[in-house]
């Protein structure tokens, strides 16, 4: 009975008190406004790339290039709809289809949503990939439209399952008579290319464009609008406005962290009864978003990514060189009964956990005998630990000794 008093306190204090919140969905990642401050150019770009649907035509591939938090999927989302409302009013038969490729996971997937989308309905599993691919062809071209198939974050499916999937999207037209594909491909990584089969690259025959980043006084505005219609007047200061737009700039111009933080910042005063948002709940809400984001990056990681990073983690070492991690990774695989990448391709997997601020890899040189990469953790060995050890699949490998020789090190949290 005790839980529940503590509970019914909680809950009647919250329901209770004055809310500083109008709408907090406003500031969720997936709302999207009516107007997107600072991004005109690329709606109005991308907007005249698909324009030939509307008179029956197959516009062409797109690929969309930039970090996290610049805008992409908001300008993509908010032309296409636009986009679908103005071919009704033409006559025009044009249907798109949103994909996360990160969320979806899998090639069988994405067929499957892309089936859902035209009507057919797939089993969560039990078919072959090429069959669920035929089904949806089928179906397509028996709908008579001109379908956008938009890939969002499309180099985490490729990097973790290859590009197998985008070669029969690409040849799909050669197929297809009474329907028309198109492709816009989102992305975070500039390198996707360097990831695509020469096949599938000559198919795309894609147009880019490439998002920047915010700069600070673009990011406050950004917040400035959303939250007039997040939170009650006069409820958020102007000191606390500006610290999330100058630390959400220092962060790369990142949109999605600018609004975390103001949510974040805005749940914090709430929780603390307070009638206003101060730089101080801005700095509360930064601590704890950063745990979360480690977090999330550690759960997001392709399944190759997480195998170096947990040879990192085992080697143990201060100054790990790429050698010895792929040695470790060669037996991490065998362990987990995955194929196994070439060294050269883990560099590359290597670089993107540098990148992420997972592991620091710096290049030294060796006097004589050339220059060698160093790599160690930039995070600690613990919260690995806690991450993986919850995983299902990697709890079994996370106490996992490698057989190669190393030198004995304290294993530091």
């Amino acid at each position: 009975m005790g839980d529940i008093n503590v509970l019914d306190d909680v809950f009647d204090s919250f329901v209770n008190r004055i809310n500083i919140f109008k709408d907090r969905e406003v500031l969720r990642h997936d709302y999207i406004p009516d107007k997107l401050p600072h991004r005109e150019d690329q709606i109005r770009l991308l907007g005249e790339r698909v324009a030939p649907v509307l008179k029956d035509a197959r516009c062409s591939n797109i690929f969309i290039y930039g970090k996290t938090g610049t805008g992409k999927t908001a300008v993509t989302k908010y032309v296409l709809s636009h986009l679908e409302a103005k071919a009704k009013q033409y006559g025009a038969q044009v249907k798109f289809c949103y994909i996360n490729c990160r969320m979806t996971g899998s090639e069988y997937r994405v067929f499957a949503s892309l089936s859902q989308s035209v009507g057919i309905t797939i089993p969560f599993t039990g078919l072959s990939v090429e069959e669920v691919f035929t089904r949806f062809r089928d179906s397509l071209d028996t709908s008579r439209i001109l379908f956008i198939i938009v890939l969002d974050e499309v180099d985490a499916l490729i990097k973790e399952k290859g590009d197998a999937f985008m070669y029969e999207l690409t040849r799909i037209n050669e197929t297809l008579v009474k329907s028309k594909v198109s492709i816009i491909g989102i992305s975070n990584d500039l390198r996707l290319k360097e990831f695509l089969d020469p096949r599938v690259f000559s198919s795309l025959s894609e147009e880019e464009l490439v998002f920047r980043p915010y700069d600070a006084s673009e990011l406050r505005n950004i917040l400035f609008e959303r939250s007039k219609l997040s939170f009650q007047e006069a409820v958020l200061t102007d000191s606390a406005l500006s610290i999330c737009s100058a630390l959400a700039a220092a962060e790369h111009g990142d949109a999605r962290r600018a609004l975390d933080l103001l949510r974040v910042a805005g749940e914090v005063a709430e929780r603390q009864e307070a009638k206003n948002i101060t730089v101080d709940h801005v700095h509360q809400a930064e601590k704890h978003i950063e745990h979360n984001r480690v977090v999330e990056a550690l759960n997001n990681l392709t399944l190759h990514s997480k195998l170096v990073l947990l040879s990192v983690y085992h080697l143990n070492k201060s100054n790990a060189t790429t050698g010895e991690i792929y040695d470790v990774y060669n037996e991490l695989c065998g362990e987990f009964g995955a194929g196994l990448l070439t060294q050269r391709r883990l560099g590359s997997l290597v670089n993107e956990l540098d990148s992420m601020g997972l592991v620091n890899a710096k290049v030294v040189s060796m006097g004589r005998y050339g220059r060698t990469k160093k790599i160690r953790l930039e995070i600690s060995r613990g919260l690995i630990r806690d991450v993986f050890g919850a995983d299902i699949r990697f709890g079994p490998i996370i106490n996992y000794k490698p057989h190669i020789p190393q030198k004995n090190t304290p294993d530091k949290c």
